[in-house]
């Protein structure tokens, strides 16, 4: 594939007003992206925009609307809101384009943009190699007249549009009427909605994480923080806890306990659940390498398949449209649910879970572990030149663990998408060989690296 300037396999993402997630950075991807996705005709052009909490975020969102408006687009600005809403929002009115700005999970010093096509899904390769090539160009290029500029409008009722829409996915026949829930919001995009939405629903709701000051944003909170829901839930003798990322595309639970559940037991609750009500389509779930092999094992034993893909959610989305797959996702707890939205997203995943719950009339932790995991483990290992994967080194040792793990175990060792990290990654029901077959992998890259 075409080394790509820009982008990584999450749209652009950096250290806030550090190349490439610069103001300019931002400007160049307005101005680009907006002269991309003019599709003609008489009618005014349109993008949305939508962002998270972070401090930078008002940095990068004025310059992205100096791009858009310069071309002749109109914007219309969401404020905070989840990404999967802002998807949601550039197909159901009707704009060419959407953008969020987030770094997701990241911390705030970090931030991001995220693009989205008018079928509100995220941009493919292709589109994104043609905004590049016109970030590229002179900045005088496809300027609109005086009379041709852009407006812009802020729109107020985004995030109660957001709401109803997810609730609209709850079955209408269930009620969180009795229900206790935690949500940690990560101080991020849903502070606001996740709690209405769950409240509106019945829940007694104990919120976290919902006191943004612009630097908090995943602080020790939220999904890839899940002590501080796991607490809450303990403290408050909540039925269930929910933890969100920054941009609420992602999400764990937790049962009665604080015991944390990841996105591959929360994908084999969905999907027990809507193949017993032969909802589950494509005869299976779609996931990632990283995906444990117990669910593997979980959807065999049901007669379902299990189609793994690159990491990523877009890798995962884009399997799930070819072969007709209605749920997909990640470990990390992207979970895509395509009969509702064209993305990750935590709420409506976690209102899933949560109709399964109230349902099997059964306390969480008799639901939260669908299958036993086989034991997994995982180790990054910085880089700061060279290509160690390119190694013998590495190649001879990722071959013998593959030879030692056999049929009963996966070796996975890929390179980061969006930091100088080689991660490594092996499983099998040995526990001792499989922290074995890491380490020497591990010792094999860090070797390399310094060769």
């Amino acid at each position: 594939m075409t080394k790509r300037a820009y982008f990584g396999t999450d749209g652009i993402r950096g250290e806030a007003n550090r190349h490439p997630m610069t103001a300019e950075v931002a400007l160049r991807v307005g101005l680009a992206a907006g002269k991309l996705f003019q599709r003609g005709g008489d009618r005014r052009h349109l993008v949305v925009i939508g962002k998270d909490t972070r401090l930078s975020g008002y940095m990068i969102e004025p310059a992205l609307v100096a791009g858009f408006t310069s071309v002749g687009m109109d914007v219309r600005l969401f404020g905070p809101l989840p990404t999967p809403a802002v998807a949601m929002m550039t197909r159901s009115m009707r704009a060419d384009i959407g953008v969020m700005i987030s770094a997701s999970h990241n911390d705030f010093a970090d931030n991001g943009i995220k693009l989205f096509g008018p079928d509100g899904y995220k941009l493919s390769d292709e589109h994104e190699l043609q905004i590049e090539a016109l970030m590229d160009e002179g900045l005088q290029e496809g300027l609109a007249s005086p009379r041709g500029l852009g407006r812009v409008m802020r729109i107020d009722d985004a995030q109660a549009r957001y709401v109803e829409i997810i609730k609209a996915t709850f079955p209408r026949n269930l009620s969180l009427s009795g229900m206790r829930v935690v949500i940690d919001c990560a101080n991020g995009a849903a502070y606001k909605v996740a709690p209405t939405a769950l409240y509106e629903l019945g829940a007694e709701v104990i919120s976290v994480g919902v006191s943004p000051d612009g630097m908090n944003i995943n602080a020790d909170c939220g999904s890839t923080h899940p002590g501080a829901m796991a607490k809450a839930v303990r403290d408050y003798r909540a039925d269930i806890g929910i933890a969100l990322d920054g941009d609420a595309d992602r999400l764990v639970i937790c049962d009665e306990h604080g015991n944390v559940v990841d996105g591959d037991q929360i994908m084999a609750i969905i999907a027990g659940a809507w193949a017993a009500e032969d909802r589950l389509k494509g005869g299976g779930v779609v996931a990632t390498v990283m995906s444990n092999l117990g669910l593997e094992r979980f959807m065999d034993a049901r007669g379902l398949k299990l189609e793994r893909t690159p990491v990523g959610d877009r890798s995962v989305m884009a399997r799930m449209r070819e072969g007709g797959f209605n749920l997909g996702g990640e470990q990390s707890g992207h979970v895509i649910l395509s009969d509702f939205s064209t993305t990750g997203d935590g709420m409506i995943a976690a209102l899933q879970v949560l109709a399964v719950l109230v349902s099997a009339q059964q306390p969480m932790s008799s639901l939260a572990r669908q299958f036993e995991p086989v034991p997994q483990r995982l180790k990054n290992v910085r880089f700061s030149a060279g290509k160690p994967l390119e190694s013998a080194l590495v190649t001879e040792a990722i071959a013998d663990g593959e030879a030692q793990l056999g049929k009963n175990g996966r070796v996975l060792v890929r390179a980061s998408g969006t930091e100088p990290l080689i991660r490594v990654m092996a499983e099998g029901d040995d526990d001792r060989l499989v922290s074995k077959v890491v380490d020497n992998i591990v010792g094999a890259v860090k070797a390399a690296a310094v060769a």
